[in-house]
């Protein structure tokens, strides 16, 4: 393992994105074997990851999402209601290397030891980098810390950019067009939008994109951005400045939104939510 005294800071380098669907019938033991298990033993003890948090996606949440009719080329979830679990994962910047060396061989000795689960479905599992997150305030929660933080809801929204726009183009854009109204106060006090968080799907080659199961739907192309919008209220009650939000995205010319989801986060330890997928 390498030292990392001498790096500056904990700091946020990649993150692992899983969205799941169990099949019907077999809610409760899926969250079981997940949550009990393979949250760990498929991700927590590796090296280098230092952060997980799992989310749901009730029905009333699915209902929310759009749009319906991404392109099946560039869709993320396909159908748009597909995925009821999503985990995200943080590892450290500088140490990625280290992290899906382990990774990749341990899925595989996990499914070999009969510690896998057949009965799910995965709607959309890559790998991400981010190029850091904009916050409402100016000392807001940290974005290696965003995880441990009990926000009541993320937004995960998936964009593919237009013509020669960069992402570096789109999160200026954001910062200075559409964060101000995103953050801005409202009529019961602060945005409940407290920090979004910027990211970039990594592409694998070669044997990076081997896994013991179907993955769902591909990173995208080179055009792709994600924003990870991390919210104090549950989704639903603050969607209109979300839709407020993709709208201007839209109407900017720079990119197209492929996919905004809500979810809520999942109650360790608990069947919560098992009947209220579908």
């Amino acid at each position: 393992m390498e030292p990392c005294g001498s790096d500056p800071e904990v700091t946020v380098g990649s993150m692992l994105y899983t969205l799941v669907d169990p099949s019907v019938g077999h809610e409760v033991a899926y969250n079981r074997w997940y949550e009990r298990d393979h949250f760990y033993s498929g991700c927590m003890i590796g090296p280098w990851l230092f952060a997980g948090r799992r989310w749901v996606a009730t029905r009333p949440l699915k209902d929310l999402r759009f749009p319906a009719d991404a392109p099946a080329d560039a869709a993320v979830a396909d159908p748009v209601d597909a995925g009821s679990y999503l985990a995200t994962y943080f590892i450290h910047g500088g140490h990625e290397a280290e992290h899906w060396a382990w990774a990749n061989r341990q899925v595989f000795d996990l499914y070999e030891h009969d510690r896998g689960f057949d009965e799910r479905h995965h709607a959309h599992t890559s790998l991400y980098f981010t190029t850091g997150a904009t916050h409402r305030d100016p000392d807001g929660v940290p974005q290696h810390m965003a995880l441990d933080h009990p926000y009541a809801g993320l937004v995960s929204i998936h964009v593919d950019r237009e013509g020669e726009t960069s992402h570096g183009d789109l999160v200026a854009w954001f910062e200075s067009s559409a964060a101000p109204a995103l953050f801005a106060d409202g009529p019961d006090g602060p945005s409940p939008v407290d920090q979004v968080q910027h990211w970039r799907p990594i592409i694998p080659t070669g044997d990076q994109a081997k896994a013991p199961m179907k993955l769902g739907t591909g990173p995208g192309t080179r055009a792709r951005s994600m924003m990870l919008a991390f919210t104090t209220t549950t989704p639903d009650r603050c969607w209109d400045r979300i839709r407020e939000l993709t709208d201007r995205i839209d109407e900017s010319g720079l990119a197209t939104v492929r996919l905004a989801a809500p979810f809520i986060p999942t109650i360790p330890g608990t069947d919560t939510y098992t009947d209220q997928l579908w």
